[in-house]
C-alpha cells in the first residue's frame, strides 16, 4: 500500500470520527479543553504507580486530542484560535504526564532519573519553541516542521514506556532516557533548519 493510500485511509477515519463526535453537541474548543481531564487522571495513577490505568487515560487524552481537530474539520470550524488553544493544551497535557513521572520511583541510569525527566521536558518544550520562534522572528514563511521526533511520536513512545513499567519500571527509565536524547536532537534539528532558511533568505 502506498503512502498516499495510507494517508487517505487515515483521513477517512478522521472524518468518520469527526462526524460521530460532532453529534454530541460539543464545540471543537470544548473537546480540546476536555483532553486535560484524562491527563489529570493519568497523573493520579502515575503518582500511585498504577501504570495500566495511567496508560489507559493517557491514550484517551491522546484520542480526544484527535477528536477536536476531526470535529473542527467536519463542522467547518477550523480557526486560528482553535489551533492556538490546541497547541497550548498539548503542552499542558505533556507537562502533566511528566509531572506524574516525577513521583514514580524510577531507578537512575548514569545520572538520576529526575535529571533525565528534566532533559526530556526541556527537549520537548524546545522542539515546540524552535517552531514558534522561527515563525515569530520571521525566519521562515511557513510553519517549521522536521526533526527526528514530532509530538505524536514522543507521546507514543512514552505510552509504550508506561505500559512497560507494568513489568518493570526500569524499562520506563530507559524510555525516558531515549526521549531525553531524541527530543533534544529534534530541537537542534529544527533550530538548524530555521537558521538555514534564514541564511537562504538573507542571500536572496
Amino acid at each position: 500500500m502506498t503512502f498516499y493510500e495510507n494517508r487517505q485511509r487515515f483521513e477517512n477515519i478522521s472524518i468518520r470520527i469527526g462526524a460521530a463526535f460532532s453529534k454530541l453537541g460539543l464545540s471543537p474548543n470544548q473537546w480540546t479543553m476536555l483532553t486535560i481531564i484524562p491527563a489529570l487522571l493519568a497523573l493520579y495513577f502515575l503518582v500511585n504507580s498504577q501504570f495500566l490505568y495511567a496508560a489507559i487515560f493517557f491514550i484517551i487524552s491522546g484520542f480526544l486530542d484527535m477528536v477536536d481537530g476531526a470535529v473542527a474539520r467536519v463542522m467547518g470550524k477550523v480557526t486560528k484560535l482553535g489551533a492556538y488553544l490546541d497547541t497550548m493544551m498539548d503542552r499542558y497535557v505533556e507537562a502533566v504526564i511528566i509531572l506524574g513521572l516525577l513521583f514514580v520511583p524510577l531507578p537512575g541510569f548514569v545520572i538520576p532519573a529526575t535529571a533525565w525527566l528534566f532533559l526530556y521536558f526541556m527537549g520537548s518544550m524546545l522542539t515546540t519553541y524552535a517552531k514558534s520562534a522561527a515563525k515569530e522572528k520571521e525566519l521562515v514563511e511557513r510553519e517549521l516542521k522536521g526533526g527526528i521526533l514530532e509530538r505524536a511520536e514522543r507521546l507514543l513512545i512514552l505510552f509504550v514506556g508506561i505500559l512497560l513499567a507494568i513489568v518493570d519500571v526500569t524499562y520506563l527509565t530507559y524510555v525516558i532516557v531515549l526521549l531525553a536524547i531524541l527530543t533534544n536532537i529534534s530541537a537542534i534539528q529544527r533550530a538548524y533548519i530555521a537558521m538555514k532558511a534564514a541564511g537562504k533568505k538573507a542571500i536572496s
